[in-house]
């Protein structure tokens, strides 16, 4: 494609999308195609001809776009945000359009720069001190995962550079709480800790990790032979938000020599608001922490902010020094390559230079103030209903509920005194529906509620998730996507109550 031929059809791409998003609210949220039906539609085999891309935008539409379940539309209350905003689509436009190879300064000294000047708006925004030194990731999983090998060679003394942990004389432990993410049970398997490792510690009522129960699990590795070596520490855990007691485990960790990692993967956007930083107190004395601009601030996947405290470890642990890498700046410059698994780099950091540049930190803020204040709403209008419990205190933008129909109890009643006693504290959870007297099993509930979801997926209008939350299952209301103002919470918790008619 020629350059004449590339202005002409990107005009039109780019027309082609400005149009998608401006009739998004339309459109159904999820995806209704069955599966193979978007298979169908291309041929199977390549073409040996090219067309110039004749007919694509009909192609976009006709078989790309009806298999896309829309993450930026207004009703999108499922997993996590994952919001693109258009000056983020234009910043990923210019990335490819100069199509450069950041896995060296020299290689594209722009890449670096840019990266370095950005991250550090970044460290700024959120409130971090100059004791953090930031890099891009794709993934909050890449990021964990890099932590927990920063955390092994710690503990072994570079382990790597010998016979690994299979020297080791005894096995390293990895703590995390029991609602901790997936990618910290797979960082843990893939950084060669094993399974029988790892230990998922109990949480509270509120879901946070339990002090308590951690120095217990350290107490019995210790007295086994086992050598505790990182803990995760959960800002907003994946199914309810919940925060883990940070500053507490600070101190646990300094005196256990662990490696302290925080996962504030959604969270960590919200800190761009001073009112909320007492949600990662302590956060200085972590050795180094996640979060994702491209959910919650509209940076745009792929793109996750990992911060640490000692960046010589990380390239030492990180580094390689083939002769056809080592440039005359070496020594001079920061080299990505060695700050992360892979070798080859996106410039990923003109998205976030675009974003912070189109919004100004004050625009994060007053959309991340809205989301909260929208998902506290729903939250008060959950509490005040009869038959709708919240199972979970709603901190940040997600609010985790159920309805239990008229005259059901569950296995929840048992402790239903001990949990009204402590309602405000946790969240003012209702337990109208346990007051009832009847014979719905916790696996009725489920079914109940997973058929609410269902109803309401079904209109087009909305997408929500559930999570299993203690042997609960909760229909999870995360608020967040861009496009999402007052007016679609308030029609989502309509929707809510007709379906449960």
């Amino acid at each position: 494609m020629d350059p004449e031929d590339f202005r002409r059809l990107g005009h039109e791409l780019i027309d082609w999308v400005a149009d998608y998003r401006e009739r998004l609210e339309e459109l159904p949220v999820m995806s209704r195609v069955r599966p193979g039906e978007i298979r169908a539609m291309m041929p199977s085999r390549p073409p040996e001809h090219g067309d110039g891309l004749a007919g694509i935008v009909e192609d976009l539409d006709q078989i790309v776009l009806p298999g896309i379940t829309h993450w930026n539309h207004p009703g999108w209350f499922a997993y996590f945000p994952s919001n693109t905003d258009l000056s983020s689509v234009l910043g990923d436009l210019v990335s490819s359009g100069l199509g450069p190879q950041g896995m060296n300064w020299i290689t594209s000294p722009a890449c670096t720069e840019v990266e370095d000047v950005v991250m550090d708006w970044l460290r700024q925004a959120v409130g971090l001190s100059q004791a953090f030194t930031g890099v891009i990731h794709d993934s909050a999983s890449s990021a964990t995962f890099c932590a927990l090998l920063c955390a092994r060679e710690r503990t072994t003394d570079f382990s790597q550079n010998g016979g690994g942990l299979q020297a080791e004389d005894a096995p390293l432990v990895v703590y995390a709480s029991d609602q901790a993410h997936s990618s910290v049970q797979k960082g843990a398997l893939l950084a060669g800790f094993g399974a029988e490792h790892l230990r998922l510690v109990e949480t509270d009522d509120k879901y946070a990790l339990r002090p308590d129960a951690l120095e217990e699990a350290i107490a019995a590795d210790l007295a086994a032979g086992r050598r505790p070596c990182a803990l995760v520490a959960s800002i907003g855990t994946t199914a309810t938000t919940a925060l883990d007691p940070l500053r507490r485990l600070t101190e646990i960790a300094e005196r256990h020599a662990l490696w302290l990692h925080v996962d504030a993967a959604l969270a960590g956007t919200a800190m761009v608001c001073p009112e909320l930083r007492w949600m990662w107190d302590g956060i200085e004395r972590a050795d180094s922490l996640v979060f994702n601009p491209h959910k919650w601030m509209g940076a745009g996947f792929d793109l996750s902010a990992y911060y640490v405290r000692d960046p010589d470890h990380l390239v030492r642990v990180m580094s390689t020094d083939p002769s056809y890498l080592r440039t005359a700046q070496d020594g001079l410059v920061r080299n990505l390559r060695d700050w992360g698994i892979p070798l080859g780099r996106r410039f990923r950091a003109l998205k976030l230079w675009f974003v912070l540049r189109d919004q100004g930190v004050e625009g994060v803020r007053e959309r991340v103030r809205r989301d909260i204040a929208n998902a506290r709403w729903l939250a008060e209008q959950v509490d005040a209903a009869a038959g709708w419990q919240r199972l979970a205190p709603a901190p940040l933008q997600t609010v985790c509920l159920r309805h239990v129909p008229s005259g059901a109890v569950t296995a929840a009643a048992e402790d239903g005194e001990r949990r009204r006693g402590d309602a405000s504290e946790s969240g003012g959870a209702s337990e109208r529906g346990d007051a009832e007297a009847a014979s719905l099993t916790e696996e009725g509930l489920a079914a109940h509620n997973l058929a609410i979801a269902e109803r309401v997926n079904a209109g087009g209008r909305f997408y929500l998730t559930s999570s299993d939350v203690k042997g609960k299952r909760a229909l999870r209301v995360s608020v967040g996507a861009e496009a999402t103002e007052r007016r679609h919470v308030e029609a989502l918790w309509a929707a809510l109550q007709e379906a449960a008619r």
